[in-house]
């Protein structure tokens, strides 16, 4: 008993058949408002809601075998609820005078802190991870809750409404925790109803609410608990600018964890990784926008080019035919200052025709309807048909045009 009043960890002797147990100041705070009336009690009185956990542990020490239990969660009342704690502990025999066990040795360390912390952390980050390859809000959403549904212990339900655009109505994107369709998880919800969530109240101050569960849930239950949630949190996301919450998460806080600082954390972290795949998405879902308005100017652009190119062709067609008859006429010959002008105008309406072509073939070729087409080019005699173009503004000008391109040679 002098070892375990000198130290400062925290530590137990549970003595004789009645299983008194006495405790040392470091005991206090995992014994918590339980004590005076803890120091003298019978041990498995006193920690009876955990009795399913640690009395297998102690049954065997009490056997004269020591045993060790890491990190197991505890559900105990100490103060006026049942509270989740995880505890590592062990129970040492301790020999009496006839050398049988007469007590046990009982130092114990509360994890409760570091094992929620590594719980929230793994939601967290299953959270951020799923949420990053979501393609639009509704599939953020859907992933927050569906990893929620893997971590029911922080948030006993969880429920995903989404605002409409005037802000008017929310509609359900996700849910889980509940077992029956109520009032409470209503597919979708005018936002300005009394009965219900406060989602007016969050809509237009875009902070967290924290509500009373009780007349929400009178004596029904949701979650891995029994028992009811009694505090209820609304979390509004916001997109990056924007005036009102463009979506709004609702949890059911644990009845058996105290609401503190690191509680309310994890929901302000889950909030901050969520807040952070929206704006993801929503750059996403604009430049999908802004990718699908280019192809909407393209299509547009290339039919343009295609009506055009059809407009322009029907009325070339139909001046170069004459055109072509008169320069082949033998019975009625163009005398030749004429026949110059003939053929000038002939070979620019030809050249003309061979744009509008191929402003035709750019079309199908945008549109993917155009296969190439290669055959042999005299470029000598292309390029002074070219040239000859501008003849009549040289000659014009009281100059003559000389087209020196002599015949290529065939490889």
């Amino acid at each position: 008993m002098s070892l375990c009043l000198a130290s400062n960890f925290p530590i137990a002797i549970i003595w004789g058949k009645g299983r008194t147990q006495l405790y040392n100041d470091g005991y206090l705070p995992g014994v918590g408002g339980l004590h005076p009336h803890a120091l003298g009690q019978d041990f498995r009185e006193c920690w009876s809601p955990a009795w399913p956990v640690i009395g297998e542990a102690f049954d065997h020490a009490s056997a004269g075998k020591t045993s060790f239990v890491e990190d197991r969660r505890l559900f105990i009342t100490r103060y006026g609820f049942l509270e989740e704690t995880f505890f590592t502990f062990s129970f040492s025999p301790i020999r009496d005078e006839s050398g049988g066990v007469g007590g046990l040795f009982h130092p114990v360390n509360e994890s409760t802190a570091k094992m929620l912390a590594e719980r929230r952390a793994r939601a967290l980050r299953d959270i951020a991870s799923r949420s990053a390859k979501a393609k639009s809000l509704a599939e953020v959403l859907v992933a927050a809750v569906r990893t929620l549904e893997e971590h029911p212990f922080d948030a006993l339900f969880a429920l995903a409404y989404q605002f409409h655009d005037d802000g008017t109505r929310a509609q359900l994107i996700a849910a889980t925790g509940f077992k029956d369709k109520t009032s409470a998880n209503a597919a979708e919800v005018e936002v300005a109803s009394k009965a219900g969530w406060p989602l007016a109240e969050c809509f237009a101050d875009g902070q967290v609410i924290e509500i009373d569960a009780t007349p929400l849930f009178p004596g029904s239950n949701c979650g891995p608990y029994p028992e009811s949630p009694r505090r209820i949190l609304l979390v509004p996301l916001l997109a990056l600018g924007a005036a009102h919450p463009i979506a709004v998460l609702i949890f059911g806080v644990s009845p058996r964890l105290p609401w503190d600082d690191a509680y309310r954390s994890y929901f302000n972290l889950m909030s901050t990784v969520l807040t952070n795949s929206i704006a993801s998405v929503l750059a996403f879902e604009n430049e999908r926008r802004r990718a699908e308005a280019l192809a909407a100017i393209d299509a547009a652009k290339t039919v343009f080019f295609s009506n055009i190119s059809h407009e322009f062709r029907t009325p070339l067609t139909l001046m170069l035919g004459p055109m072509e008859d008169g320069l082949i006429d033998r019975d009625q010959p163009l005398p030749p200052r004429q026949r110059e002008r003939q053929e000038l105008v002939h070979r620019n309406g030809l050249r003309l025709l061979r744009l509008v072509n191929s402003l035709l073939d750019f079309s199908r070729l945008e549109a993917g309807r155009i296969q190439a087409s290669y055959q042999p080019t005299d470029l000598s005699g292309l390029t002074a048909d070219l040239a000859s173009t501008f003849r009549s503004a040289i000659e014009r000008a009281g100059m003559k045009l000389i087209i020196d391109c002599l015949p290529l040679a065939q490889a």
